[in-house]
């Protein structure tokens, strides 16, 4: 996969009460997608960070016209729809749907679940995948996007059984994590933020949830891949256009 002329942005939410942390890993991200795009020019930025996204789109942009804009979030709404728009202004860039709508996401969490369950020497047909997402009273399409990829991706890798709960609406996680038996956590989240490293492990404690917990998908092998061939076809979309 080789595009010379590809600038992209990779952008995610962020944590504003800590933001570096999760600035190096959106630089490290960045970097890695960029191994398989050579001469290709990727940076990795969070919203958290003042002004960064900003330089970051003025750089990319430097007499090449508009850079392509990846939003690492889960789901299309206010913040890919309104609040990133609102940080690009009047620049040029091509802002690309979300990394929760890729085609490739579905194949990268099922492979991450059938090596967990090599792992486990547990069979695909005994056990339940638990996704744990956001959810939002405010904006369906979170929820939606979570209900709509679970059963795909059970069924990719699998597994017989899907449940679905989320952070901030119902079936809120505890409730949803009860008495499933042999499952597997599947956290639907880009980075390691705190919903991730605090509610999920909290509400599974309180649900005696006993299996193994994926990592958010910033830590998946492949990710990576993912996010290189999506730029890759956004580029040659452009020039086809």
């Amino acid at each position: 996969m080789s595009d010379r002329t590809i600038r992209a942005v990779i952008v995610a939410h962020g944590s504003p009460s800590d933001p570096d942390p999760q600035e190096r890993a959106m630089q490290a991200l960045a970097a890695s997608v960029a191994r398989h795009l050579p001469g290709a020019d990727v940076t990795g930025v969070t919203l958290a960070s003042a002004d960064r996204f900003e330089t970051a789109l003025d750089r990319a942009a430097e007499g090449q016209g508009a850079p392509l804009v990846y939003p690492f979030f889960m789901a299309r709404g206010w913040f890919t729809e309104t609040f990133l728009r609102r940080r690009t202004g009047d620049r040029p860039a091509w802002q690309m749907a979300p990394f929760g709508l890729e085609p490739g996401l579905v194949g990268l969490a099922a492979g991450t679940l059938r090596n967990t369950l090599t792992q486990k020497a547990w069979a695909a047909g005994d056990t339940t995948l638990f996704l744990a997402a956001h959810g939002s009273r405010s904006n369906p399409a979170s929820r939606d996007s979570a209900l709509r990829i679970a059963p795909a991706i059970a069924e990719a890798a699998g597994l017989a059984r899907v449940r679905v709960g989320f952070v901030e609406e119902a079936p809120f996680l505890a409730e949803a994590a009860r008495d499933l038996g042999q499952a597997i956590c599947l956290p639907f989240f880009a980075l390691s933020a705190s919903h991730v490293v605090e509610d999920i492990p909290e509400a599974l404690a309180e649900a005696r949830f006993g299996g193994p917990v994926l990592p958010p998908f910033i830590e998946h092998p492949g990710v990576d891949r993912v996010i290189a061939a999506s730029l890759d076809r956004a580029a040659r979309e452009r020039r086809a256009a």
